[in-house]
């Protein structure tokens, strides 16, 4: 069971992440919409996903200036 807690605490709800890093930076969701070609509607889906695409987080990376993949990355290596 104890390897079940250590997992869950790692999870990381990638949208909640992308939505506080957006919320920081003062972003408008159609500002965000235009960088990475979607609708405003969408980006605000994405922030209720868990999990999206490698190429869709890509392009939020870059759009933000935000590495989430390292950000990940570190969350799930992390004492291990």
């Amino acid at each position: 069971m104890e390897k079940q807690d250590k997992k869950t605490e790692r999870n990381i709800h990638i949208g909640k992440l992308i939505e506080h890093e957006f919320r920081e930076q003062g972003r408008s969701a159609t500002w965000l919409a235009k960088r990475i070609n979607c609708t405003r509607t969408n980006i605000y889906k994405i922030f209720d996903k868990g999990n999206i695409d490698v190429y869709l987080l890509r392009e939020i990376s870059l759009a933000l200036g935000v590495d989430f993949f390292k950000i990940l990355s570190q969350n799930t290596f992390e004492d291990t």
